[in-house]
Formats: C-alpha cells, sequence, structure tokens
C-alpha cells in the first residue's frame, strides 16, 4: 500500500477520479483553481491548467476559478497594475472558452467571508507545517524579500480558498502537491474537532496534469519574468517577432534532445503541442533547414491554434463593461457561498451569538 503522502497515492487517487469523471459522475465534484493576477496568461497556462478546466466545465463539473488578487501581494510592493491585470485575466478565460454561465469566476478581495477562514484554520497547522511547504520557500528565494505574514500562510489561504466552496477536485501539477495535503489536513482536523457527526469539509483530490509541460522559449520554464512566455493576448506579428528573437544554437541539423538542445527543443515542443504533432518528427522534416525553418514552424502552429482564441478575446477588449459584469456576477455568488460556509463554521465552533 502506498505511503498516504507520496506521490504514488496521489496519482492512484488522481487515476480513479478521472476514471469516475469518464464515466459521467461529475455531479459529486465542485472544482476549484485559479490564478495569481501578475500580468498577461500565457501559453505554459493555458495548456497546463486552462484548457483542462474548460473540459471539466463543459462535461459537467461544479467549476469555480479564483483570481488570487491578495495573493500578489506576497512579494510584490505595488499593486499599481493589478485592476488591468484582473480585468485582461477574465478576457483571457472567456475567450478560451470559460463559460460564466457554468462557472463562477471571483477575487480573494471581493469575498471577506472566505478570507475569515483563515483564522480558524490558522489554529490547525503550525508554523513548521507551513515554512516547510516548497512554494512558500520557492516564493521566498525567487522575491529576495524578508519571509512576510501572508507568504508564511500563502498554503492555509490556499486552503480557504478550495474549502469554501465545499471544493474536492484541483487541478494540479506535481509540484503543487503538497498544498492538497495542508487542505485536507485543514479539512481532516476541523471536522475533527469541530463536526464529528457531520463533517463540513470534504477531503481534496488533486488532479494530476498529464499535459507536457510547455517551455519557455529558452527551454527555461515558460514565466513572464524570465521574458520567455508567448501570452494569449499577444498578436501574430507579437507572437512571430518573440519567436524570431529567441535563441536556438550553431548546429544547423534540427534534432530533438531536450538535455543537450533545450532552446530548439523547447521550440519544437511548443510547436507539436499546438499542432497535435510528436516534437521528434517535427525535427526529422525540419533536418537541415535550420532554425529559420523552425522557427517558422512554431510561429504557424502557435498563431493557427490561438487564432479563434484571440479572435474572441478582441472581441471582450471593446467590451470592457460586460467582463466587469462577469466579475460582479461570480463575486456574488461566491460572497453567497462563502457566508453560507462561515455560518456553518461559526456553529459548528459554538461562536453564534
Amino acid at each position: 500500500m502506498p505511503n498516504e503522502g507520496s506521490y504514488e497515492e496521489a496519482l492512484r487517487r488522481s487515476s480513479k477520479v478521472k476514471a469516475d469523471l469518464v464515466e459521467g459522475n461529475v455531479e459529486k465534484y465542485t472544482m476549484l483553481t485559479g490564478d495569481r493576477p501578475t500580468g498577461r496568461l500565457h501559453l505554459g497556462h493555458y495548456f497546463g491548467t486552462i484548457k483542462e478546466r474548460v473540459r471539466l466545465q463543459n462535461i459537467g463539473v461544479n467549476t469555480n476559478i479564483i483570481i488570487a488578487d491578495y495573493q500578489v501581494i506576497t512579494d510584490r510592493d505595488t499593486t499599481g497594475q493589478i485592476q488591468d491585470n484582473v480585468y485582461n485575466m477574465v478576457m483571457d478565460y472567456l475567450a478560451c472558452g470559460v463559460d460564466p454561465d457554468k462557472t463562477m469566476i471571483f477575487t480573494h478581495s471581493a469575498v471577506p467571508a472566505e478570507n475569515q477562514l483563515m483564522l480558524p484554520f490558522l489554529s490547525l497547522v503550525s508554523e513548521a507545517e507551513m515554512q516547510r511547504n516548497p512554494t512558500v520557500k520557492a516564493e521566498m528565494e525567487a522575491s529576495g524579500h524578508a519571509l512576510t505574514g501572508l507568504l508564511l500562510t500563502y498554503p492555509v489561504h490556499q486552503a480557504c480558498d478550495i474549502l469554501f466552496c465545499k471544493g474536492n477536485i484541483v487541478p494540479v501539477g506535481r509540484d503543487q502537491l503538497p498544498h492538497i495535503e495542508v487542505t485536507n489536513k485543514i479539512a481532516r482536523t476541523f471536522n475533527n474537532r469541530y463536526s464529528k457527526k457531520n463533517p463540513i469539509f470534504p477531503m481534496v483530490t488533486g488532479l494530476i496534469n498529464d499535459t507536457p509541460l510547455v517551455p519557455g522559449l529558452d527551454g527555461r520554464k515558460m514565466s513572464k519574468s524570465y521574458g520567455n512566455a508567448i501570452s494569449i493576448s499577444m498578436t501574430e506579428a507579437e507572437t512571430a517577432k518573440l519567436i524570431k528573437k529567441s535563441k536556438t544554437d550553431s548546429e544547423r541539423n534540427i534534432t530533438f534532445d531536450p538535455e543537450n538542445r533545450p532552446e530548439v527543443s523547447a521550440l519544437l515542443t511548443t510547436a507539436g503541442i499546438c499542432s497535435g504533432r510528436d516534437p521528434k518528427e517535427l525535427a526529422e522534416e525540419i533536418g537541415m533547414g535550420g532554425a529559420g525553418a523552425l522557427k517558422k514552424i512554431v510561429t504557424e502552429s502557435v498563431n493557427e491554434y490561438f487564432a479563434p482564441i484571440r479572435e474572441r478575446r478582441h472581441q471582450y477588449e471593446q467590451d470592457l463593461d460586460y467582463v466587469k459584469d462577469v466579475l460582479h456576477e461570480g463575486n456574488r455568488k461566491a460572497n453567497e457561498i462563502a457566508n453560507r460556509t462561515l455560518d456553518e463554521v461559526r456553529e459548528a465552533m459554538g461562536m453564534v451569538y
């Protein structure tokens, strides 16, 4: 029997839920996922999570997306761009197929009761458990800032995000599984301590993403901060220019070799994911065509795949009032749910006066 907290056990649970969804048993699942509004969403976001969110939404899962605006200040000193980033994030979601009639889109800062769950939840975890979280460590190292209380409590805040709406599935990469563990520890401890007869919170399964990661144009992780990311909102010309500027190597013959030729292989992977083809086959096809032919295929693959998404996005750019309405309605629904859950929590804890 695999260890409770092991990757093998997480994979087993994920596979079991995926099989259940294939069988059509969608009504018992509530999904929560989200993003920090730190800038434009890119291809890594789209293939890594957004595409799967839309698929779950379309098969009938109760889907919810949080725009984690409070989490922007875990490692930044300003919120100057935040409103613009939030509206652009909603445009990206809508353009990619997120349907506000089926999926609740909302922001952290607009749902007070959700954030208030932090207080009882913080009493259920130790400081050491929070500091061990890999995301807290990575964010702290990347920011160069002193560890803030908000960053330290980030895993608990994520538990609030998931549990306030009784979320029980979260699409994740392997590196995010520790967040699911913290969330389940909080849910289990709260239920055992305060609501043993009628558990309030569900256990959560991380749906492990099996799509290959879209690397950045330089072979590193795709990230806005590295300047190696193709944004969903870019025009065809901007995409072409960015790909043309991307670094390759001096060898003319194009081969797929991620270890020894990371930049060339990153471009082949991107073209492969967008065109649905094997990167090795693409490399053989290009052969002695060199970097020019490679970049041409990547540009065509990306622009062709994202053309309808970008066309829809352009329409939303012309209708900011609709984008705001989507967010207002999502925030309204989220407040209703959060208030109900907080009432249940107060009742269970004997704090109703």
